[in-house]
């Protein structure tokens, strides 16, 4: 286990570079060398280097080849006119502390490898000159952790055929270019992505932030999504679970939706819940750009809050089986927008979802709010219920649909020290702080109140909706939706 030191300004490449008073000056000293399991490769701070380092050789499981920095200042940067840093059939790899920059092609590509870290990696202005960042193709095991990624040319991140993606606490903003997302997962699986900050507000392409094309077994959860003209894209995958994100400003397209699913492919198990979605066109749409067709299965959507969307919290336009309870929705949003045929085979039922009107802002602590013997107003699709004396506290639900049966973590009790703030709906609704990840229960408490406003009276609301194509022209039929009562029909 042998640490290889390079510096390009005081280096020489006749040194042994074996110590941090003799390094290497280049890359080329470090690829005629025979890595060896448990090997380093550490780059001087503050130092430059303008070529492609490539990486020949693995390490083990327990004796990754690592490749970081040492010393004192700012991290050492890689520019290339090619990929910064390149490798082929290779494991066992740590790329670690380092910047790349300015590079013609990829900041990092691995094709048909396995067992690969990236982490504390910023990522800055690449794919000059051909798409790309961070890449990688054919494998098993790439764990993405604590990078940035920012204003670079193609997606910020490409995956494609891999088994087993963990993207972690990364920050990915402006991955710019015709066919640029912030991330694009394609035939990959064994999938987390959770903690990540995905911005796509200041890049330019017409695309969105997160894709995944027919992945399978996937835990989104956690993320902040902003921008683009959609936010998840999961069209056609099994086993996905889209947990506790908070998806907004989307749009640009009559079609733009915070979460979509059901084109291109088949569609099975999905596990939508505990969203904040605001700010944007859609919220979930299960929708296609043609007739083809396709399963579309057990797509179970409940404990989301919806708000401030140009249309309806969900959209289903082609057959589908599954339900939508148990959510949250401004009163200004349209609750929902399903075809006829959908309804009258009740494939798709919606259930015990609570419309919350607008009303003044007003922010109290639970404590205070439990001394003032506070009163909470909620309309629900069940039935217009008041819920007077409505006591909050530390780590409880202050709601009235506690479903023992969903691990849901805005409306369950649990464990976590998770806090839910709630606001006055238009503005920021909800901010979470303390998310505990998982799939164990979680607590919730309640810092803000003011859920609702006063109750509806008995008037009839009759909504008509003609909703937008997915990506297609065809003609839809028109689609009611009726508030009786506060009784969604």
């Amino acid at each position: 286990m042998t640490i290889y030191y390079v510096d390009s300004a005081t280096g020489s490449n006749a040194n042994a570079g074996t110590s941090a008073d003799a390094p290497f000056a280049s890359f080329w000293a470090v690829e005629n060398l025979k890595l060896q399991p448990g090997d380093s490769v550490l780059l001087a701070a503050g130092t430059v280097y303008n070529d492609q380092l490539d990486l020949k050789y693995s390490g083990t499981v327990d004796a990754p080849i690592t490749i970081g920095s040492y010393g004192v200042g700012d991290a050492p940067v890689i520019h290339s006119p090619n990929d910064a840093i390149h490798s082929l059939y290779t494991s066992n790899i740590v790329i670690e502390n380092i910047k790349i920059s300015d590079t013609g092609g990829a900041a990092i590509y691995g094709g048909y490898v396995s067992n690969w870290t990236v982490r504390n990696v910023e990522v800055d202005h690449t794919g000059l000159s051909k798409s790309g960042s961070i890449t990688f193709r054919t494998g098993s095991n790439i764990t993405i952790e604590n990078s940035t990624i920012n204003d670079v040319n193609g997606d910020g991140i490409w995956i494609e055929k891999i088994n087993g993606v963990t993207l972690l606490n990364n920050t990915v903003t402006n991955a710019h270019g015709t066919a640029a997302d912030a991330v694009q997962l394609n035939d990959s699986s064994n999938i987390v992505i959770t903690g990540n900050y995905l911005d796509q507000t200041g890049a330019v392409t017409p695309k969105g932030v997160l894709t995944l094309i027919r992945p399978v077994d996937a835990v989104i959860e956690g993320n902040t999504i902003l921008g683009g003209s959609f936010g998840i894209s999961a069209q056609a995958g099994t086993d996905i679970a889209i947990h506790d994100n908070d998806i907004s400003g989307y749009g640009g397209y009559s079609w733009s939706y915070a979460i979509g699913l059901g084109d291109t492919g088949d569609t099975r198990n999905y596990d939508i819940s505990g969203n904040y979605i605001h700010d944007g066109v859609w919220g979930v749409s299960v929708s296609s750009a043609g007739t083809t067709t396709y399963v579309r299965e057990g797509i179970d959507i409940y404990g989301n809050l919806f708000d401030d969307l140009t249309q309806a919290a969900l959209k289903v336009d082609r057959p589908a089986s599954g339900s939508f309870h148990d959510n949250f929705i401004a009163s200004d949003v349209t609750p929902y927008s399903i075809s006829p045929s959908i309804i009258a085979a009740g494939t798709f039922p919606v259930s015990d979802n609570t419309i919350i009107e607008e009303g003044p802002t007003t922010l109290a602590s639970a404590d205070s709010l439990a001394a003032a013997d506070a009163s909470v107003s909620l309309v629900s699709d069940t039935g217009v219920t008041s819920h007077n004396d409505l006591k909050l506290a530390a780590d409880k639900i202050a709601a009235d649909k506690v479903g023992a049966h969903h691990d849901n973590p805005i409306w369950e009790n649990g464990v976590s020290d998770e806090t839910l703030l709630l606001r006055h709906f238009g503005k920021a609704a909800v901010e979470k702080h303390g998310l505990t990840l998982g799939n164990g229960d979680h607590g919730v408490t309640i810092e803000a109140a003011d859920l609702a406003g006063p109750e509806n009276g008995s008037e009839i609301s009759h909504h008509e909706i003609t909703p937008q194509p997915l990506h297609h022209s065809e003609a839809d039929p028109v689609i009611a939706a009726i508030l009786h009562h506060g009784v969604l029909h």
